[in-house]
Formats: structure tokens, C-alpha cells, sequence
């Protein structure tokens, strides 16, 4: 059996010709920048998120470099970010002439550790960008806490997180701000980049929405330096129709997991399982199991007709473009662990449940042996 790591055609074809209708309404409107439904995205998103606005721009590191921006960090502030995030949750911060200061994660959920935080706030911290990884929230809950007796800035990146919640409040509306990234492969994805900021700031709002744009809140007319970096009718018009179904697509996401989590045989170091934190609703954008045969075990999957991914195999303390923070390497005992066995398994809206019982079964053999 051929199991595909996410079939991005299947989630097209179930959903053709809304899509279609969709696309064929902003071609035949002639209007393909910051129109209707840009528009209406930036309310309905809103609103699904429990926010009172967003604003949507190029990308999802455009939208935390955006935020981070409207509230003034900048040269030589210091931001906490995790130790094991994806790059572009620090490049924003580095894009901005902050400094991302890495705090290594839980190693249960892979989230940033609250506790942890405190030991490197300094004078210069400005903030902290909670990473919500795999599909879970942050502890936000006690980074709230932390946060308001330090004097701190709360920020999340929910790039992996859309309808994910904690205590049964959204991600996006769980902070001082947060952005979202609409890559193809997202839960919420669009058919390119795509990214939005969301608030309950009206100033954060009425920022970012003339920044994206050149700085202009009339044509030709610049009240701030900004950038290019907004979502375009056609994005827009798309991810208004995905937007009805994500929450079924989540459900649907969370039978695969669950037929994971009750298959799949957990044997200490060999295999670890995903780890829900407390108060999470988890929408598995990732379902990633940890195995000191790491290696072993993928190239087990892959003739056996099961792609599988690493997120992420170099952490960014590691990356050439990082080379600044390679004295620190062995500060991240964790993060390190992490790259070095983490695998991704299949998942998806449209992963049948015959091909997750597969995935399953051949897993479990690998360990058999």
C-alpha cells in the first residue's frame, strides 16, 4: 500500500467546485488585490478565532514580523522563542533587529517550558513568541502568568495550530497577538503563502494593515516605511471555503490520530508517542512519535510505501544562518534530542482508515523484529 505523508489533490477534489466557483467569481470580478474577499476572510477568521480583528499579509513570518513591528520591538530588544521552532519564528524576530533568545521546550508536548523563562529575562526582553507546535498550544496559561508579573509581551505563533485550543479558548486569541500561516500544507492552507496577523488592538490592526500595503492607508500616499506582503482575492476567496470545512477536516484528523495513538505500541525510548498537554484541545496537524532508531525505523516506512517527514532535522541554533549561536549549542540537550528522533508519520483530513491501520502494523513489525 502507497500511504502519501498529506495528499494535498484529495483535499482539492472534495472540495472542486466550491473552490472553482470561488476562483471563477474573482476572475470574472477583475479585482485581485485587498477586495471583497480579503475582506470578508479577515472578518470570518475573526470571528472563528474569538478576535476582534485580522489582518492578512503574505506570509506567516511576514505576519509575526508584522506584529512584532506594531509594538515597537526592535533593534536590540530580546524576544524568548523555543529552542526547537521552525526558523521562521526567529527570523522575524532577527528581521525586526531584535534578538531571539532560544529556552529549550517540555520534553512531553515539545512546547516552549514555561518554566524556563524566567532564568533568561533580562533588562532587554521585550517579549515572548510561544510557538504552538504539531497542532497543541503552548502552556499559555501559565506563560499569561509569567508574562504579566515580568511586564512582558505575549505573542503566538499559531502557524501549525488553526481551531486548536487550550481551556476552550482558540489559538489566536490567546495572547497579545498572533500569526498565522495559510502554507498549502496547513491545516487551513491556501493554494500558495498566505499568512494573517490577528488582534484585539485596534492601533496593532490599523498598523499592520498600512504596513502590509507600503504604509499607505491612501493610494500613493505613505504615512510609515512599510512592505508588500498581502493576501491576495484569490487566496482569500479560497481559504473563505476551506474555512467552512475546518472543523470537520480537524475531526477527521483527530480519528487518524486516535486510531494512532490506540495501535501504535509505545516501548519507552523506542517509540514515544504525542503527549497532549493540559487543557488542549490538539489538532494534529502533526502526529510525531520519537524513536532512538529514528532512522531505522523511516527507511522501514519507506519500502514499505509510507512517506514520513522530520520536523525538523537541523535546529535553528545549528543553521549556517545562525552561526552566532553556535557557542550555545550544547545549552539545548533537549531540542537536540528532539531533532536527532523525531519522525512525522502520515496525516491528514483524507487519510483513510485502512491506510492509518497500515501505518500501524508496520510500525509495530518494525519493533516485532
Amino acid at each position: 500500500m502507497k500511504v502519501p505523508f498529506l495528499d494535498l489533490k484529495v483535499t482539492y477534489l472534495e472540495l472542486a467546485d466550491e473552490i472553482d466557483s470561488a476562483i471563477k467569481s474573482v476572475l470574472k470580478g477583475g479585482w485581485y488585490i485587498l477586495g471583497e474577499n480579503v475582506r470578508c476572510f479577515e472578518e470570518e477568521f475573526a470571528a472563528y478565532c474569538g478576535c476582534r480583528y485580522c489582518v492578512g499579509v503574505g506570509s506567516g513570518m511576514d505576519a509575526l514580523e508584522l506584529l512584532l513591528k506594531a509594538h515597537e520591538i526592535g533593534q536590540g530588544d530580546e524576544v524568548v522563542v523555543p529552542a526547537n521552532t521552525y526558523i521562521a519564528s526567529a527570523l522575524a524576530v532577527s528581521n525586526v533587529g531584535a534578538i531571539p533568545v532560544l529556552v529549550e521546550p517540555d520534553p512531553r508536548t515539545c512546547n516552549i517550558d514555561p518554566f524556563r523563562i524566567e532564568a533568561v529575562i533580562t533588562s532587554r526582553t521585550r517579549a515572548v513568541m510561544a510557538v504552538h507546535l504539531y497542532g497543541q498550544t503552548a502552556d499559555m496559561k501559565r506563560f499569561k502568568e509569567i508574562c504579566r508579573k515580568c511586564g512582558l509581551k505575549l505573542f503566538e505563533d499559531a502557524a501549525q495550530a488553526h481551531g486548536a485550543m487550550h481551556f476552550g479558548v482558540k489559538a489566536g486569541s490567546l495572547s497579545d497577538g498572533a500569526g498565522f500561516s495559510f502554507y498549502p500544507g496547513k491545516n487551513l492552507g491556501a493554494f500558495g503563502d498566505g499568512g494573517a496577523v490577528l488582534t484585539d488592538e485596534r492601533d496593532v490592526a490599523e498598523y499592520v494593515r498600512m504596513a502590509r500595503n507600503y504604509g499607505s492607508g491612501k493610494k500613493y500616499y505613505n504615512a510609515i516605511k512599510g512592505m508588500n506582503s498581502r493576501l491576495d482575492e484569490l487566496q482569500a476567496a479560497i481559504l473563505r471555503v476551506k474555512l467552512r470545512h475546518l472543523d470537520e477536516w480537524n475531526r477527521r484528523r483527530s480519528e487518524v490520530a486516535q486510531i494512532y495513538l490506540d495501535r501504535l505500541e509505545a516501548r519507552d525510548e523506542e517509540l514515544v508517542l504525542p503527549h497532549i498537554g493540559e487543557g488542549n484541545t490538539h489538532v494534529w496537524h502533526l502526529f510525531t512519535v520519537r524513536s532512538n532508531r529514528r532512522d531505522k525505523l523511516r527507511a522501514h516506512l519507506e519500502k514499505r510505501g509510507i512517506e514520513t517527514l522530520i520536523h525538523y532535522p537541523v535546529p535553528l541554533y545549528s543553521q549556517a544562518a545562525y552561526q552566532e549561536m553556535s557557542r550555545s549549542r550544547k545549552n539545548y540537550p533537549i531540542s537536540d534530542s528532539i531533532s536527532e528522533r523525531i519522525l512525522s508519520l502520515p496525516m491528514g483530513p483524507h487519510l483513510s482508515k485502512e491506510a492509518a491501520e497500515y501505518v500501524c502494523a508496520v510500525v509495530n513489525s518494525f519493533f516485532e523484529h
